[in-house]
């Protein structure tokens, strides 16, 4: 099951890419899927059941926009803090709690920390990941994992577990 999956989200993006129905271009894709699937369809996730609930995409696109929204204020508190003649930095390393079960959900919210200014996901060990902040507003663990998990957690659970 794992291995049609794949292969159909690997055609997929070739379609995707292309963006052309062409007889040629079909049959070009599907071998190029096939080969890549051959190869590597070994190590694509177990329990692809997941990839086939509606559910899960439509709160990818609830995460998206808040994940957007999250950049955008994130863009405007750093520029505020370069731009501000004080420069208000106050960076430091902050150990948070995860309430993500899935490494695919723990890496996404890494991934998502890092790209939102002003944050940078250093590393994840066991059920804590640390992130570097350039103003810490206060020493609590407690108080960044409440704006982790109210951010970017809970929506992450609906999609990934």
């Amino acid at each position: 099951m794992r291995y049609l999956t794949l292969f159909i989200i690997l055609f997929l993006f070739w379609l995707l890419l292309t963006f052309e129905l062409s007889p040629e271009n079909l049959i070009t894709g599907a071998v190029a899927a096939v080969i890549t699937t051959l190869f590597f369809g070994r190590f694509f996730v177990r329990g692809v059941k997941k990839f086939f609930q509606p559910a899960r995409y439509f709160w990818l696109l609830v995460y998206l926009f808040i994940f957007i929204w999250e950049c955008l204020k994130a863009n405007f508190d750093v520029a505020y803090r370069v731009l501000h003649p004080a420069m208000p930095i106050k960076p430091g390393i902050v150990k948070v709690k995860l309430n993500l079960e899935s490494n695919i959900g723990r890496t996404f919210l890494a991934m998502s920390i890092t790209m939102t200014p002003g944050t940078i996901a250093v590393d994840i060990i066991d059920d804590h990941i640390f992130i570097h902040w350039i103003f810490i507003s206060s020493t609590d663990p407690e108080v960044y994992s409440k704006k982790i998990s109210g951010r970017f957690e809970k929506h992450l659970k609906r999609i990934f577990e």
